[in-house]
C-alpha cells in the first residue's frame, strides 16, 4: 500500500507535539448564533441506582508507562437471553503484574434494573480486553460475542442457557482492538474481520521520553503509537458452526473500530477500519471474494484538507435523511471529528465545517453515536471525550460529553449546556453504546469511563414525538423508514462507536407523524424486502422472509 507516498503527495504535514500522535493543532471553528429551539431532553447518569455497579481497570491510574495502558475499553447492549430488555456487557482491562485485578462484566437487565451475572454465565476472563462484536456465529438465533485482547482473543458461544462458553480464538495472541461480525460472501454464514493496533512488546517498547515518540508537547511520556510497528486487519470466513479459515490479511495501519456496512450501497458489505496516526483503511467488498482497498479514492481515509488522523470511533447513519448511510469518525486532541456525507456511487465528502462539528477541537474523542435523541426524524452526534495522560501538567484527563442537536439541512450545534447532568459530567471515557435500556421508546447511552464505573445515561425526553423501532435479525441489515416526508436509512453494526455494540435494535424518531408510510429492509444477502407497519411507538421485528 502507498499510503504515505499518497499523504507525501497530497503535502500533507501534520503538526504534532511529539511523534507519537496524529494532531493538526485545529482551533475551534466559530460557533453560529444559537437556533433558540427547545430542547427538551434530560441525560442522567442512572448506573448506580439501577444496579450497574463496575470499576474499569487499565494500568496505572496516575502515570501511564506503556500506551496499551491507555487506550481502554469498549461496552455493548446485547440482549444475550432473547427477552426484549438489552442487557449489558463491560470489557475490562488489568494492570501489569497486577494478578486479578479487572476482569470483564455482565450484567442482565431486569425490566430496568440490572443484575450482575458475569460468574454464572460463564464470563469470568481477566486480561487485557479492548473491543467487542457480536453475531450470531451458528445460526441458533442467539448473539455471540467476540472479545479482543492484547494477547489471544475470545469467541463467546451463547449457549442459549443464560450461559456463554469461551473458546480460545487461533490467532497469534497479538494485540487486537476492533473486530465485526459480516456475511461478506453472501452465503448466510458470519464472517469475521479483526483490527490489530500495534506491534507492542513490554521488553522492546521504549520507556516514556526515550524516543522522538516518545514526548508530548516536550514532557515524556508513554510511546507510540508511531515508531512501534505497524497492525492491520485479517478477514475470516465462517464456516456456520462457530469456526472460520483465514482468507485476507492486509497491514499498514494502526487499527481501531471496524465498521462493516454497505457503504457504496451495491449490495455487498465492506469494512470500514478508523485508524489512528495513520489514513484509516476502506476494503471495498468486490463481489467474489476479495476486497480492494480504496479509502483514499472515497474520500475516507483522510480529512477534508487531505491530512492523516488520530482516528479512533466511527458512527454510521443518514444524518441528512437522502436515504445513504453516512459516517462520523473522531479523532485526536488539536483535530475535528470526521463528517463523511454519502454523495453516493461509494463517494463521501467531509463537510464538518459546514455541518458544524469543527467547534470543540480541544478533547481527545472516541466513542460517538448518531442517534435521535428528540425522536424528532433528524439524527443527533453524540460524543464522549478524555485525554490519554493522566496527570500531565496543562492537560485535562477527564473531560465532558458532547451532545450535536440536528437542525436539519446538514447542520449541527451543541446543545451539551441543555441537556443535562449525565452530558456535562467529567470523566476520561472511551467505549459508548446506544440502546433503550428502559423500553421507554428513546435513546440511552452506556459509558465507560477508565479507572471508574460505567455511566448510564437514562434520557427523560419530554418531547411527545413519536417513534418506531425495528429490530432485525442480522448485524448488516440496511432499514429505511418513510414517514412524515421523511426517508431515514439506518444500519445495525456488529460494532460501531470506539470498539462498542448497540445491540440489533434501530430506533427511528418520526416527529409529529402519526403513521409509517414505508419501511424498506435490505438484508446482508443482498434481498431487499418491503414491510407494512400498523401503527407506531412501537418495536417492529423483522426477519428475511418473515
Amino acid at each position: 500500500m502507498e499510503w504515505h507516498r499518497i499523504v507525501a503527495a497530497l503535502g500533507c504535514a501534520w503538526m504534532a507535539y511529539g511523534q507519537g500522535m496524529a494532531t493538526q493543532g485545529a482551533a475551534a471553528a466559530a460557533r453560529e448564533k444559537p437556533s433558540g429551539r427547545p430542547f427538551a431532553v434530560r441525560l442522567t447518569d442512572v448506573a448506580a441506582a439501577v444496579g450497574l455497579r463496575a470499576r474499569f481497570v487499565n494500568g496505572g491510574e496516575t502515570a501511564k508507562k506503556y500506551i496499551v495502558e491507555a487506550n481502554g475499553n469498549g461496552v455493548a447492549f446485547v440482549d444475550y437471553d432473547n427477552d426484549g430488555w438489552d442487557d449489558i456487557f463491560l470489557v475490562n482491562g488489568t494492570q501489569l503484574g497486577a494478578g486479578n485485578m479487572g476482569g470483564n462484566y455482565l450484567f442482565r437487565n431486569e425490566r430496568g434494573r440490572f443484575s450482575d451475572v458475569t460468574k454464572a454465565a460463564g464470563m469470568e476472563r481477566r486480561g487485557w480486553g479492548n473491543g467487542v462484536c457480536a453475531g450470531d456465529v451458528d445460526g441458533d438465533g442467539h448473539d455471540d460475542l467476540f472479545v479482543t485482547y492484547w494477547g489471544a482473543n475470545v469467541l463467546y458461544r451463547n449457549t442459549g442457557k443464560g450461559a456463554f462458553r469461551a473458546e480460545a480464538w487461533a490467532d497469534k495472541g497479538e494485540w487486537s482492538t476492533g473486530c465485526a461480525f459480516f456475511d461478506f460472501d453472501r452465503d448466510g454464514k458470519q464472517d469475521l474481520a479483526v483490527a490489530r493496533y500495534a506491534g507492542f512488546d513490554l521488553v522492546k517498547t521504549p520507556l516514556p521520553g526515550a524516543a522522538a515518540n516518545c514526548r508530548w508537547k516536550g514532557a515524556p511520556v508513554f510511546c507510540g503509537p508511531r515508531g512501534l510497528p505497524m497492525g492491520g486487519l485479517t478477514i475470516y470466513r465462517g464456516k456456520g458452526d462457530g469456526t472460520f479459515t483465514e482468507v485476507s490479511s492486509v497491514g499498514g495501519f494502526y487499527g481501531f473500530t471496524v465498521a462493516a456496512g454497505d457503504w457504496d450501497g451495491d449490495g455487498w458489505m465492506d469494512i470500514y477500519v478508523a485508524s489512528d496516526s495513520t489514513p484509516s483503511a476502506l476494503l471495498r467488498n468486490n463481489g467474489n471474494g476479495t476486497f480492494s482497498e480504496i479509502g483514499a479514492e472515497t474520500g475516507l481515509a483522510f480529512n477534508e484538507h487531505g491530512y492523516e488522523q488520530g482516528g479512533m470511533g466511527v458512527a454510521a447513519g443518514d444524518f441528512d435523511n437522502d436515504g445513504r448511510l453516512d459516517l462520523i469518525k473522531t479523532n485526536f486532541a488539536g483535530d475535528y471529528p470526521n463528517v463523511y456525507r454519502n454523495a453516493g456511487g461509494g463517494v463521501f465528502e467531509d463537510v464538518v465545517m459546514k455541518a458544524g462539528l469543527a467547534v470543540n477541537p480541544q478533547y481527545v474523542a472516541w466513542g460517538v453515536g448518531l442517534a435521535d435523541f428528540d425522536s424528532d426524524g433528524w439524527l443527533d452526534v453524540f460524543q464522549v471525550n478524555g485525554h490519554v495522560f493522566p496527570g500531565l501538567a496543562g492537560e485535562e484527563y477527564a473531560n465532558p460529553r458532547l451532545l450535536y442537536r440536528n437542525l436539519g439541512g446538514g447542520k449541527f450545534e451543541d446543545v451539551s449546556a441543555l441537556a443535562g447532568p449525565g452530558v456535562a459530567a467529567r470523566a476520561s471515557s472511551r467505549g459508548a453504546a446506544f440502546a433503550d435500556f428502559d423500553n421507554d421508546g428513546d435513546v440511552d447511552v452506556l459509558i465507560m469511563n477508565m479507572h471508574g464505573a460505567p455511566a448510564l445515561l437514562r434520557n427523560d425526553s419530554a418531547t411527545g414525538n413519536n417513534w418506531v423501532q425495528v429490530l432485525v435479525k442480522e448485524t448488516g441489515t440496511v432499514v429505511t423508514v418513510e414517514a412524515g416526508g421523511r426517508k431515514q436509512a439506518q444500519t445495525a453494526m456488529s460494532q460501531t462507536s470506539f470498539l462498542s455494540y448497540n445491540g440489533r435494535r434501530l430506533h427511528f424518531g418520526l416527529g409529529k407523524a402519526t403513521r409509517v408510510d414505508a419501511l424498506t429492509v435490505q438484508w446482508p444477502s443482498g434481498r431487499t424486502e418491503r414491510i407494512a407497519v400498523d401503527g407506531i411507538n412501537k418495536l417492529v421485528k423483522v426477519g428475511e422472509g418473515e
